[in-house]
Parts: structure tokens; C-alpha cells; sequence
């Protein structure tokens, strides 16, 4: 029970970057502030923890080792997700964004094909390309046609214009996302642990946000107190403390696929929580019945996704 506790508990602080990135586009404030001022925020907090852990000296041998890699990644799997959501945030409801980046699940599986699996056979050990799990794709249909609810809802009254602007970021991000990690993933090989991962992504990052912030420097716009705040809270609720928390439930049950699937599909709860953050912290309107079925369609086809991905895998370890 307690994984699962962490795991709910993790999606409400992931939650509030949908809920403030929303809160700093209404009140005016640059999308590339409420990006760049995130990921700056989050490295003294990440430094403090691979420091407290003694595993920072480590990191720095195997960024020096690879430094093309962990800037190419690090700004693939960082910077070209989080940017589109910042900037997807003026053209849509937090919920909305929130609901619709779900589809990660869904462009993660699309690139299995450019990874490697190491399986055991009765030989040893060897690597694979992976595979397009078409089975849990069929259940990601349904987050599809959630999403799908909820957009064609959004358009009511929008121009086509302000809908692209909204889908297209977050086609990006929830390619980039997965590609970025896996793909650093790869470069550690198992060396480092998530928080050394974390920072070094972060810092190999850096360079892409410290040239929007230049650029938006040039404008003369600088951001305010509030969207300062702001920014401080998301990198602190979602880039640490939901990070810390949702590693942990994982660590719990690591060796349960079960309980594992249980822990992945409690990060569902992100959509309501981001709608019901709004709804009081924004005053924002309730959602329509379209989207409101739309959204509930969304989590179920989360839940089923990662049940029935976890069933394969280890229906696979048994055989």
C-alpha cells in the first residue's frame, strides 16, 4: 500500500507544473522564463542531494567522458520536452495540456524499434531490437480517442491556428521525452543512479535554456516576482519532490511487475489533480461533459496500458 500512497502522492506534486505553467501564461508572463527559470531552479536542490549522497564526483568522470551525448540528450530530453509544454500552455487549459501529453505512452512504444533489449536465452544473454508492443498499443486506442474528445470540445469557438499551437508542442514534447531519457539511459549504462542521471541532464540542459533566456534578454522582458515564485515552486514540487517520490514507490516494487504496473498507473491521476488545481487555485470553469468523459477515457486507457504491459513482460520472463 505504501508505494501506492507515494505514487498518488507524487502525481499531485507533478501535477502543479501543468497548474502554474497555466498561472504564469494568464498573468502575462514569457513561456521561455516559465521553461528556463524551472530547470535553473532545479540544479542546487539536485547538486544538494548528489552531494548529500556522495555520488557527484562520479557524474562529472562520465560527463566528461561523453559530453557530446549528454548535451544532445540532455537538450532532446529536457529541453525539447519541456519548452513545448511552456509554450502549449498559452493556447490551452492546464488540464487540457496535461490530459493530452498522456500521449507519451503512446509515442514511446513508436520508437522501440530504435532501441536494443538485452533477453535471456538458454544460451546467455543477448541483444535484441525492440519491438512495437502492438498489444498495449490497442490499449492506448483509447487514450486516443480521449484526447480526441477533449480537443475537438477545445475547438469550439478556437481558430485553427491557437488548436495547432496547442496539439503540435505536445506532439514534440511526448516524442522528445522518452527519446531523450531512453537515449541517456543508454550513455550511463547503469552507472549512474536516477538523482546523478537527473542533475546531469539538467546541467546538460543548461546550455539550451541559458539561450532562450539570453534571447528573451534581448526583448528587454524580464520575469516578475510572481512568475520567479512560480517557476521556484514547479521545479521544487515537480523537478524534486514528485521525482524523489514516484523513484521511491518504484524502487518499492521493483521486482513485482504486478505491483509495479499498480505504481505506474497511479501518474493517471495527474489529469484530475490538474483539473481540480485549476478549478481552485485558477477559478477556471469546469470542463464541458465531452471533455469531462474524455478525460475519464484518458486515465482508464492509462491504467490498462501499463497492466497490460507489465502481463507481457512477465508472461516473457516466464516462458
Amino acid at each position: 500500500m505504501r508505494p501506492i500512497l507515494l505514487g498518488v502522492v507524487a502525481a499531485f506534486f507533478f501535477a502543479f507544473t501543468f497548474i502554474f505553467n497555466r498561472a504564469m501564461d494568464l498573468s502575462g508572463g514569457s513561456w521561455i522564463w516559465s521553461a528556463s527559470l524551472r530547470y535553473m531552479f532545479m540544479v542546487p536542490f539536485l547538486l544538494m542531494i548528489v552531494l548529500i549522497r556522495g555520488n557527484l564526483r562520479k557524474l562529472i568522470q562520465e560527463m566528461k567522458a561523453s559530453p557530446r551525448e549528454w548535451l544532445l540528450w540532455s537538450t532532446i530530453g529536457f529541453g525539447l520536452f519541456y519548452a513545448p509544454l511552456t509554450f502549449a500552455a498559452g493556447y490551452g487549459p492546464g488540464w487540457l495540456i496535461a490530459s493530452t501529453f498522456q500521449i507519451t505512452i503512446i509515442s514511446g512504444s513508436l520508437l522501440a524499434t530504435l532501441f536494443y533489449e538485452t533477453i535471456q536465452t538458454s544460451s546467455g544473454q543477448i541483444s535484441v531490437k525492440g519491438k512495437i508492443p502492438f498489444k498495449g498499443l490497442s490499449m492506448s486506442l483509447i487514450i486516443l480517442v480521449g484526447i480526441a474528445m477533449m480537443q475537438l470540445e477545445h475547438m469550439n469557438g478556437l481558430s485553427l491556428h491557437n488548436v495547432l499551437f496547442c496539439v503540435v508542442p505536445i506532439l514534440v514534447a511526448s516524442f522528445a521525452y522518452p527519446l531523450g531519457n531512453r537515449k541517456m539511459m543508454g550513455v550511463c549504462g547503469g552507472r549512474l543512479d536516477t538523482y546523478q542521471r537527473v542533475l546531469g541532464m539538467t546541467l546538460g540542459s543548461m546550455p539550451f535554456w541559458l539561450i532562450l533566456a539570453g534571447w528573451e534578454l534581448t526583448t528587454g522582458e524580464l520575469p516578475s516576482m510572481e512568475q520567479t515564485l512560480q517557476a521556484l515552486l514547479v521545479a521544487v514540487s515537480s523537478g524534486v519532490i514528485a521525482t524523489v517520490l514516484f523513484f521511491k514507490a518504484t524502487d518499492y516494487v521493483k521486482d513485482n511487475m504486478g505491483k509495479l504496473a499498480a505504481v505506474e498507473a497511479t501518474q493517471s491521476l495527474e489529469v484530475p489533480y490538474a483539473l481540480l488545481g485549476e478549478i481552485v487555485i485558477l477559478s477556471a470553469p469546469m470542463p464541458a461533459t465531452a471533455s469531462l468523459i474524455g478525460m475519464m477515457l484518458v486515465v482508464a486507457g492509462m491504467v490498462l496500458h501499463s497492466y497490460v504491459s507489465r502481463v507481457k513482460e512477465v508472461k516473457s520472463v516466464l516462458q
